[in-house]
């Protein structure tokens, strides 16, 4: 493919660290361009080390550099970090490159982002699910970081809400990766959504792996891999009666898939981020629902505006009111859940929008 861009590519630099260099996207050309985009404007991204292909966290993030490079009608840069010591390499190769925006993608690239962006204050930077130091008033320190973040304890209130309602052992589980606040949001929402059950329903279901007055045992794999330390870890819940299970930290609910499938049992599992009935079908028959952030939607239309000449810092924050947080169907388990709880999940979501039930989150508390 012929690239009409001033921006110097990255294909066939070195990679850096033990990173992952992956092409320019090639977004579909206007009409009057057949050769391919023509915009000079050059989009990049860096993941965190759960990688691109994670089916989840950072595969969003770059569906949505993506979309915005072929809305944009330019390429776009992306480079996969294997570990925590990529990152700041991998910020500065895309500054090397001559991006216009860099979008990094978790809570985990914070310091390096931030360090980058008071260094080159001609570059523009977005950053997922951190606040890159800003009062969400649009004052920061760094005034060329926009964050995206997303109050994924409203969406993850409906999910404990129906996983209390279809439990039949009375325990719910969950574990993260790291249990960084960007993580532990959901286990609040989970738990919040838990204990309205509870109060609504005269239910006693317990959440098992996540206490929120004590977040600090918060029960973590140590990273975002889908390994057997992961796994074992999941199995640490299971044997606790749970038979709900909510991994979070991209792509360990696979290893969360593996332990229900080795522990046998009626065990469901749900999913972060993306729909993982769509993104990775592998365990199906388990999926639940899954709590969704709207990220490619969020970078896409940041990146856009940043192409048009519309950036700012004002941080984005999805949610249920502006759709950028929600719960995906039940799939395979519609006609397994009570009758009422859609109708009932429907009236809470109502309700934490109009403010009548309220949510707390480190965003909001």
């Amino acid at each position: 493919m012929t690239f009409t861009t001033r921006k110097t590519a990255l294909v066939g630099l070195a990679t850096i660290g033990a990173s992952v260099l992956l092409l320019a996207g090639c977004a579909a050309p206007p009409p009057e361009d057949p050769e391919g985009p023509s915009s000079d404007y050059l989009p990049c991204m860096v993941s965190d080390s759960g990688g691109f292909d994670d089916k989840s966290f950072n595969q969003l993030g770059y569906e949505g550099l993506e979309a915005a490079a072929a809305e944009a009608g330019t390429e776009f840069q992306a480079v996969e970090s294997e570990s925590d010591a990529d990152y700041a390499p991998n910020i500065q190769s895309l500054i090397d490159a001559d991006c216009d925006i860099i979008v990094t993608v978790g809570f985990a690239l914070s310091a390096a982002t931030v360090e980058a962006a008071i260094a080159n204050p001609d570059v523009n930077f977005a950053i997922v699910d951190d606040a890159a130091d800003n009062d969400f008033d649009g004052t920061t320190d760094a005034p060329n970081i926009k964050p995206i973040l997303f109050d994924t304890a409203q969406a993850a209130f409906l999910a404990g809400y129906a996983a209390a309602d279809y439990t039949k052992t009375g325990v719910l589980g969950t574990f993260a990766g790291i249990a960084f606040p960007t993580v532990t949001i959901f286990m609040d929402g989970f738990y919040q959504g838990m204990v309205y059950h509870n109060e609504q329903k005269g239910t006693d279901v317990t959440l098992v792996g996540y206490d929120p007055a004590n977040v600090d045992a918060t029960l973590a794999t140590g990273g975002f891999t889908a390994d057997d330390n992961a796994k074992a870890v999941a199995k640490s819940v299971l044997d606790q009666g749970a038979d709900v299970l909510l991994p979070v930290g991209g792509p360990i609910f696979q290893s969360g898939g593996a332990a229900i499938e080795e522990n046998g049992g009626d065990i469901v599992l749900l999913g972060c981020d993306a729909d993982v009935f769509e993104t990775f079908p592998t365990y199906g028959a388990l999926y639940f629902t899954s709590i969704l952030k709207d990220m490619k939607t969020a970078v896409s239309d940041v990146v856009v505006g940043a192409a048009a000449g519309d950036f700012d810092a004002t941080p984005y924050i999805g949610t249920l009111e502006n759709n950028g947080v929600g719960i995906a169907p039940f799939h395979d388990y519609e006609d397994k859940v009570a009758a009422t709880l859609q109708g009932e999940l429907d009236e809470i979501k109502a309700s934490i929008i109009s403010g009548d039930i309220t949510v707390t989150s480190y965003l909001n508390s």
